[in-house]
């Protein structure tokens, strides 16, 4: 579970990026974050990566409790959660392979079951035949399932997905929204978007958000400009 309780980041000049957050995400559960450029919904990613510090309010994951105090367990917390990011961030040099089992190595997995994962994610996005290709031979939508492979790997439970179609064509931005849909099945996922036909065509929980607060949480889906 993901929980924010009374969750605030200000800075010292005066902006807030976020204001008196609250909300409970349940295990497995898809959310969509939504609202304009600015609106606060990648402050709520980087603050349950702790890459923030909330400036005020407690954030719960799991068994990781953390607020503005010293929080010691970062690395521990960040093995839980994949990142989806909108343009991609892929290892130009390594193959897909090797960008997909990079994290599972430096964690220490043995060989064997970092092959195993890999080829379960490479099978589930769909680019198998891809493994041994380098970035620069990938399209657009090839790099993002290979971002998304990344992401799942590990035994990781919590996916965070940060504009993951924003780069993308209407038709490769639906098939990785397929993708998104099995992995619903098994993950908790928190999707950051501005793309109103798929909030309202994939209907999940929204929490919209603007000028760094939640104005509405939507259970049942949907969500006007």
């Amino acid at each position: 579970m993901i929980s924010f309780q009374q969750v605030a980041v200000r800075y010292p000049l005066g902006n807030v990026a976020l204001e008196d957050a609250t909300f409970e995400i349940e295990d497995n559960e898809f959310v969509y974050l939504v609202g304009p450029s600015g609106a606060g919904k990648t402050t709520i990613l980087k603050l349950i990566l702790h890459e923030l510090v909330p400036t005020e309010g407690v954030i719960t994951i799991d068994d990781f409790q953390f607020s503005h105090k010293n929080f010691k367990r970062v690395a521990e917390l960040r093995q839980k959660i994949g990142v989806v990011f909108q343009d991609f961030k892929i290892l130009p040099d390594d193959s897909v392979f090797e960008n997909i089992a990079i994290s599972m190595e430096i964690k220490g997995y043995p060989t064997k079951e970092i092959r195993k994962q890999v080829e379960e994610a490479l099978a589930l996005t769909g680019i198998s035949d891809k493994k041994t290709l380098f970035p620069a031979q990938l399209s657009a939508g090839e790099l993002q399932r290979v971002a998304i492979s990344r992401a799942i790997v590990g035994n990781r439970k919590i996916i965070l997905a940060d504009e993951p179609t924003g780069n993308l064509d209407p038709k490769t931005a639906w098939d990785i929204m397929n993708i998104f849909k099995k992995l619903a099945i098994s993950k908790t996922i928190l999707f950051a978007t501005h793309n109103t036909d798929i909030v309202n065509s994939l209907r999940r929980r929204v929490l919209v958000l603007k000028d760094g607060r939640i104005i509405k949480d939507n259970k049942k889906g949907g969500y006007k400009l």
